[in-house]
């Protein structure tokens, strides 16, 4: 009988295939990919070599080659921290972006979970995304989604970090990031 992980590996296993098939995608190793997609998804906090390290869960030299190539494609740059001239921020490029648009995996998951009806898609992100959950209060870092995140408040009817004690952009609480804390509410379901 088949469990979770074997339907989780199996998908895993499709996803890559997949990735391989595609003419231009399948002349780079899919750490660049995991990398350039974690680096469209992240925050202002999280857009770093050790966000994409310890997301990724690789080591720094592994990361820093595989940034270093992304650059080279014209995928990636890096740019200095207005505030702290030491700290760089990795933001995927135009063509980074278009490259990710291709992913014909990303299509092809969609459309099947379509194809099981309406809600199945939304229900089946709601259920990975509470066994993610599970699984990351066993890890120092969460890195979920700013919103859901127990520094998350509302200061003057905008988004403001508890952590940081700075305003946040609308659009960065949908946003991964690395200092995320859950909330209560997701540390103990009732």
């Amino acid at each position: 009988m088949l469990t979770l992980f074997d339907y989780l590996e199996r998908l895993n296993s499709l996803l890559r295939s997949w990735q391989r098939d595609d003419a231009q995608l399948s002349q780079v190793p899919a750490v660049q990919l995991s990398a350039l997609r974690y680096l469209s998804l992240c925050n202002a906090y999280s857009d770093t070599v050790m966000g994409v390290t310890e997301y990724l869960g690789l080591t720094k030299g592994t990361v820093s080659q595989s940034l270093k190539a992304l650059e080279e494609r014209g995928w990636l740059v890096k740019e200095a921290d207005a505030a702290d001239k030491r700290q760089v921020h990795l933001r995927p490029t135009a063509a980074g972006l278009q490259v990710l648009s291709q992913l014909a995996a990303v299509d092809a998951l969609q459309q099947a979970a379509l194809a099981l009806g309406p809600g199945f898609a939304d229900a089946l992100s709601s259920q990975l995304g509470q066994l993610l959950g599970q699984l990351q209060q066993q890890e120092k870092r969460s890195f979920g989604v700013c919103r859901s995140c127990r520094f998350h408040q509302q200061q003057h009817g905008a988004p403001f970090c508890g952590l940081t004690q700075q305003p946040l952009p609308l659009s960065a609480i949908e946003l991964i990031c690395r200092e995320h804390q859950p909330a209560k509410s997701e540390e103990s379901p009732e």
